[in-house]
């Protein structure tokens, strides 16, 4: 019972593993972050200010918070280089211009044999139990 509720979570979290980590690979942690960000700052500035300008203060991108300074700096220092990537051209060393091909001095046709086959053409040794089909 308890190693197969220990399995059970062995498996549930090695599903979140790889939902983190292909969402970290992909980026998106900076957009839940921001998210976060405007969450906090939209909570904010209804204290103060309408709906409406507290709206326009928040995505109009004027007024940024401490926390989206800091996402907008990580973003930039996760930019990925382009990568180059120079190709080669594959040279071979010259060849003689007479290339000749040369059949070998005894040719022998060997008997195709497939075991796999025959054994397919075979009869069971016992035959299958009735009751179950009926």
């Amino acid at each position: 019972m308890f190693f197969q509720y220990f399995q059970i979570v062995l498996v549930r979290i090695g599903k979140i593993f790889v939902v983190v980590s292909l969402v970290t690979m992909l980026g998106a942690h900076w957009a839940v972050l921001q998210t976060v960000a405007w969450s906090a700052m939209l909570a904010n500035n209804l204290r103060t200010y309408s709906v409406k300008e507290a709206m326009t203060d928040t995505f109009d991108g004027q007024h940024p918070c401490p926390l989206c300074k800091a996402i907008a700096a990580g973003k930039q220092s996760e930019k990925k280089t382009a990568f180059s990537f120079q190709s080669q051209k594959l040279e071979f060393p010259p060849q003689e211009e007479n290339f000749v091909l040369i059949a070998p001095s005894q040719f022998q046709l060997l008997p195709l044999a497939d075991s796999f086959a025959d054994s397919l053409l075979q009869k069971p040794l016992l035959q299958p139990p009735r009751g179950f089909f009926v």
